[in-house]
């Protein structure tokens, strides 16, 4: 490979600035989100406080109505993905390959994978509303529409996807909030020892 041939290299082949500023960058919020992955409450608040702001800004503008629409339907399909295993049930009904979901009570525990983990779904919804917002500064986006007619097909289309989801977990008898194996308690320590 001749000089300068690789990605971001330079004429001399040293990295190009632009290439270690953009690599630097990544680094940087790569670092923080690392961070914040075990504060998941604050996370969580951060991105309501996110999405708070978004509606207010909405409001106030009266308009971008249609972006607001597609930042629901983007985060009913992550809530989707959120609440859905990571290998379908109905998938694997036939077949013995991989792991599956215990459908009697004597079968072994086995904790529920997500097939959209829950910082996945927290960074994903976070990034949607700031692109929404960030749409809300260009008047390309603001597409004339009856708001109402969206709310009311939102309001449908949640409905008949988190009916056709509380179908498919019943179906297959899973629950997507677990929170660990069972325990038992056996017989208490009484704290007697035997002395001789």
């Amino acid at each position: 490979m001749s000089e300068g041939d690789s990605v971001g290299d330079s004429v001399h082949g040293k990295p190009s600035v632009v290439y270690r500023f953009f690599t630097r960058l990544g680094q940087i919020y790569q670092s923080w989100l690392d961070k914040s992955t075990p504060y998941t409450a604050v996370r969580w608040v951060v991105t309501l406080g996110l999405s708070f702001v978004y509606m207010i800004r909405v409001y106030l503008l009266q308009g971008w109505y249609i972006v607001t629409y597609a930042l629901g339907i983007y985060h009913l399909s992550l809530f989707i993905a959120f609440l859905s295993p990571k290998v379908d049930p109905s998938l694997m009904e036939d077949s013995d390959d991989g792991p599956s979901l215990p459908t009697k009570q004597n079968e072994e525990f086995r904790p529920f994978i997500r097939r959209l983990p829950e910082f996945k779904f927290w960074h994903a919804a976070t990034k949607g509303i700031l692109v929404a917002m960030v749409c809300t500064f260009f008047e390309a986006f603001n597409v004339p529409v009856f708001w109402p007619i969206l709310v009311m097909y939102f309001i449908m289309l949640f409905c008949i996807t988190m009916k056709r989801q509380i179908k498919h977990m019943i179906k297959y008898r899973y629950i997507p909030f677990t929170h660990g194996k069972r325990r038992y308690k056996g017989k208490e320590d009484v704290g007697k020892t035997f002395a001789s």
